[in-house]
């Protein structure tokens, strides 16, 4: 098979320009999303509970570190039936906030999909046919599809990468470029937007936080607390007189 080579002009006229336009149209969606972004609203009282949930389930894995009198007052602090926390904290369930949510999505689609479907499809259309670049390694025929977009040749290497192929690599290829350039946790990172955010610790809380305090003051209640460090210090020693008997048996082998 003969070799296939490029015009010149190609790396100036296609290569270059569809890497210019995507990373500009990352900037331009980073700096869209701040201005269209509004600021989620947490309650004082909702990041309280969820911390003292956390509180909670860190003393029912680890509590068996603490000495008993120490378990057990931070055990009442929780699960007294006058005092407790789980016992005199009465919240009323929050539903979710469907309009917020609904318009989340809608600016999400906008700033994120429709800029992305609209610039690749006028990128296929304006740079239609092109071949633009090989990557340094060969690749099987599933790859064809995939890299090829656009140019239906059959007896094309299928290292070559097509001008549509192209821009979509490059979408999800900068987002080194857009680290370097505006920070971590953009809003031009296409990879990021496209994955579950998590909106802090807050978010943790079930909606229902009377359900959440029962189960938490349950499996708090039923814990059993068995010291794990009972032994330790007669542990240590047996260790150490067996180190230091091993090493006085070396010394004497010398």
């Amino acid at each position: 098979m003969a070799e296939l080579l490029i015009d010149p002009a190609i790396r100036v006229w296609v290569f270059l320009p569809i890497v210019l336009i995507t990373f500009l149209v990352g900037i331009l969606r980073h700096y869209t999303s701040i201005l269209v972004s509004s600021q989620k609203k947490v309650e004082l009282t909702q990041i309280q509970d969820s911390q003292a949930m956390i509180r909670a389930r860190m003393l029912r894995e680890n509590g068996k570190y603490l000495k008993y009198q120490s378990f057990e007052m931070r055990r009442h602090f929780f699960n007294n039936e006058e005092t407790g926390y789980f016992k005199t904290q009465k919240r009323a369930p929050q539903g979710p906030n469907s309009t917020a949510m609904l318009t989340d999505v809608v600016k999400g689609n906008f700033i994120n999909v429709l800029p992305m479907v609209v610039i690749g499809g006028w990128i296929n259309w304006m740079f239609s046919g092109f071949v633009t670049t090989k990557v340094p390694f060969p690749l099987t025929l599933r790859f064809k599809p995939m890299l090829q977009r656009g140019v239906e040749l059959a007896s094309l290497d299928a290292a070559w990468v097509s001008s549509a192929s192209w821009y979509f690599l490059n979408v999800f290829g900068l987002r080194n470029i857009y680290t370097l350039v505006l920070g971590e946790n953009n809003a031009a990172d296409q990879t990021q937007t496209m994955q579950d955010q998590m909106s802090g610790a807050a978010s943790s809380m079930p909606q229902d936080s009377k359900a959440a305090f029962k189960a938490e003051w349950e499996a708090l209640e039923i814990t059993e607390y068995n010291y794990a460090l009972q032994n330790v210090e007669a542990e240590l020693c047996v260790k150490e007189g067996i180190n230091g008997g091993q090493s006085a048996h070396q010394n004497n082998i010398k």
